[in-house]
């Protein structure tokens, strides 16, 4: 357990963005090393017309990248080189359908692995091992994982996004997407190729890898620099410096000060790293002021040695966001979303009347009642159309569920006091459902809301004013569906998700009782001219300046006004120093923030940024009143589900459902607390931590870390007193090892073994905790 103190600093640039000029003799440069897959060609992604290419089973494809793209790729988050396909004309290939290929590499030491990669089935993620092989002929596994190439209704943002895709016949004006992933190698070895996994069954979906770039290096070295347009109070920009070690020892003791300059840049607040050990990578914010377009040094300095390195091809300073798609997406979540990592949805309407959506294995959204009862039988696996009938009778119609829905029993401070008490850090309340009631004051858009109908009273205000007084280091979001199911004025805009009879639709006409076949009301319209300028954009604007959310979680985008929304919104919350953020769903891939898959997790870090949602209902957001109290989620599940996502770069979002009266259901109220005992003893374990680059997991650990501190979270209990960590841990001489939670602080004793560690712990802390056993390592200076 040696206490490592030297260590050599090497900048790292690509040759075609940098300039070295090392301060030492020995420094090297490191690189991105593009992979030349050419050989490995054997199916066509990309088209200049219909039918040209056959990406996906259905002979569907990308269209033709532009010229920039073509022949060479910088990656806009990691600053990694591609040699990328683009057309490279008519009958040629243009990626790797994986199946099982192994791909030679020049045999070199490497510290990282990135990869450009598609799976070809709308709505399916597919996964698969992929295998490093080294010199000496031992491997290391990773998972190559993609999300769906496109999607209608977009959840996940590539790393690349076209503007459409080619069907067979056809042009569909939906985005498509590349993913980009990145793996940490064993440096210390020396890489002798690449096995792809093999996946080749088209129904479940397939990879494709279009470029492979290796990332070279020795020693401590600067991968990549990017501007943000993030910023610090008073108008310091935030740029993000990765930094990598490659070399041998860690950078621990006095850490290393990160400060950039050059033409009209100053470093306003330096970067830190305290501790950086072998095979390791952090992503430093540095603060600058001024506006350059001037080649940038990147100084790192550890009080005794000191390096520069000029990067060029840079534009630093804080810009108005305008319309244009590359302007929309320089935005990003901000850090105090990306620190909060836990908040609670809360899905209420007039759908909590009927509550219904059966139970398992049948079960489906309760909030989707209206339609699913509408859409018998094609799309009524659970029930819908029997239960409205038998309990209601066939005269009913949705809105007359408005008079039930009455938030008798809505206390909106019993709502934020359990947010807190579960330790939740935000929360996102359902402003308007795909019904078209909502509940706020849409002014003179609509009068279908919680003002003129049910409560008639402005729920969100309440909510939010009361979480402002009593909770307000809580942040407020405010989910909103872009389209209305049977709004009339929706009907230019109206569509179906899938071609299939089954499928999720928004018609824009108002719907038709299932039993007398009469139109049903739609209650509170008001005519407008058109619903995206009169309606949806207005009612947005209302959210975002009338109760100034932070969060705006958009729903079924399709038709959108969301440029022109989202470039004013952002300009004028940054003129008020507010960092305010979007979801993925909000019609235009490129306004995204972050993914949101649902009721869904990730197995492996993705470096954007995500949040999952989903109930603690098993398969409801609304309250479902054919659920069981066993079947809601219990405090475990959700300390494991959470531990889970935020080691690898998630967020939860776990929503309630309730009741038509506003009163909670208690079990979802009691688990809530029983998790939050356990969220709130460990908060430093989880708030304001990043992922572990190394790796997010081994067995039943999971990682996170700070700049001060490294934990490790053990989702199964230590057996026979002692904690075995078979991973690298950053840990050396003279650091503070101790419990998180039961026994916080007490100091525990250590001993590397292997490739691991090994803690002793305590049959005091073993019995007492519950649910995860958390470990700090508190790094010495």
């Amino acid at each position: 357990m040696g206490h490592i103190k030297a260590w050599c600093i090497v900048l790292a640039v690509n040759a075609a963005l940098s300039s070295a000029t090392p301060v030492r003799p020995r420094a090297l440069v490191s690189k991105s090393t593009p992979i030349d897959l050419t050989t490995y060609f054997n199916n066509k992604a990309f088209g200049t017309y219909p039918g040209e290419a056959a990406f996906d089973p259905l002979n569907q494809s990308y269209p033709a990248p532009e010229v920039a793209l073509n022949g060479s790729y910088s990656s806009t988050q990691t600053g990694i080189i591609y040699n990328f396909p683009g057309y490279r004309g008519p009958h040629k290939p243009d990626n790797v359908l994986c199946t099982g290929q192994v791909v030679d590499v020049p045999k070199r030491n490497y510290f990282s692995a990135s990869i450009l990669v598609a799976s070809d089935v709308e709505l399916e993620t597919v996964s698969d091992n992929l295998t490093f092989t080294y010199h000496d002929n031992t491997t290391s596994t990773s998972e190559l994982r993609s999300e769906p190439w496109f999607a209608f209704l977009t959840i996940n943002r590539g790393e690349i996004i076209l503007p459409y895709r080619y069907t067979s016949n056809d042009t569909n004006f939906n985005t498509t997407h590349i993913y980009e992933y990145s793996y940490a190698l064993q440096s210390d070895k020396t890489l002798a190729s690449i096995s792809l996994p093999t996946t080749t069954n088209t129904t479940t979906g397939r990879l494709h890898v279009f470029a492979v770039s290796l990332w070279e290096g020795s020693g401590v070295s600067v991968q990549s620099v990017r501007p943000t347009q993030k910023w610090i109070g008073n108008g310091t920009q935030i740029v993000e410096v990765t930094v990598n070690n490659a070399g041998t020892e860690c950078v621990s003791g006095a850490g290393l000060n990160i400060t950039l300059s050059g033409g009209n840049i100053t470093t306003a607040n330096p970067g830190f790293l305290k501790r950086l050990c072998p095979g390791d990578q952090k992503r430093i914010n540095v603060g600058v002021k001024g506006v350059s377009k001037s080649p940038v040094s990147v100084t790192l300095n550890d009080g005794s040695l000191q390096q520069s390195q000029s990067f060029r091809g840079l534009e630093l300073g804080l810009s108005a966001w305008s319309t244009d798609l590359d302007s929309l997406a320089q935005h990003e979540a901000p850090d105090w979303y990306d620190g909060a990592k836990f908040g609670i949805f809360i899905h209420w309407g007039p759908y909590a009347v009927p509550g219904w959506g059966n139970s398992t294995p049948h079960e489906s959204y309760a909030e989707w009642f209206w339609w699913y009862t509408t859409h018998h039988p094609e799309a009524d696996a659970s029930d819908f159309y029997d239960y409205r009938l038998r309990t209601f009778g066939p005269d009913w119609n949705y809105d007359d569920s408005f008079v039930n829905y009455t938030a008798s029993n809505f206390d909106p401070k019993a709502w934020v006091d359990l947010f807190a008490d579960a330790g939740a850090k935000y929360f996102v309340f359902t402003t308007k459902h795909h019904d078209g009631f909502a509940n706020f004051d849409t002014g003179v858009t609509s009068n279908r809301s919680s003002i003129h109908y049910g409560p008639k009273r402005d729920i969100l205000g309440e909510l939010f004013d009361t979480a402002a007084e009593h909770q307000p280091s809580l942040r407020r979001g405010t989910y909103f569906s872009l389209p209305e199911w049977f709004n009339p004025d929706f009907g230019p805009y109206g569509f179906s998700q899938l071609a299939t009879n089954s499928s999720t639709s928004w018609p824009g006409m108002l719907a038709t009782n299932p039993y007398t076949g009469l139109d049903e009301p739609y209650t509170g319209h008001v005519p407008v001219n058109d619903f995206i300028a009169d309606v949806m954009v207005p009612q947005m604007e209302i959210l975002a300046y009338n109760y100034s959310t932070d969060i705006m979680w958009c729903d079924c985008g399709a038709a959108n006004g969301t440029a022109e929304f989202a470039a004013d919104w952002w300009n004028k919350a940054r003129a008020q120093d507010r960092q305010v953020t979007m979801n993925s769903r909000c019609g235009l891939a490129h306004t995204a923030d972050f993914d949101t898959p649902e009721y869904a997790t990730f197995s492996t870090v993705q470096a954007r940024k995500w949040e999952s949602n989903q109930g603690m209902d098993p398969y409801s957001y609304g309250y479902n009143r054919a659920t069981s109290p066993s079947a809601y989620m219990n405090a475990s599940t959700i300390v494991y589900d959470l531990v889970d996502m935020v080691s690898k770069n998630g967020n939860f979002l776990l929503d309630i459902g309730p009741r038509a009266d506003g009163s909670l259901v208690k079990e979802e109220e009691d688990n809530l607390r029983e998790a939050g005992k356990w969220i709130n003893a460990h908060a430093e374990a989880i708030f304001n931590t990043t992922y572990w680059f190394v790796t997010p997991e081994a067995g039943n650990l999971r990682f996170t870390q700070t700049n001060d501190a490294f934990y490790i979270l053990s989702l199964e209990k230590p057996m026979n007193g002692t904690l075995v960590v078979d991973a690298p841990i950053p840990i050396l001489d003279g650091d503070k090892l101790s419990a998180v939670g039961v026994g916080n602080g007490t100091t525990l004793t250590w001993e590397k073994v292997a490739d691991g560690l090994r803690i002793d712990v305590p049959q005091s802390i073993i019995k007492e905790e519950e649910y995860c056993w958390g470990f700090k390592v508190e790094y010495s200076s």
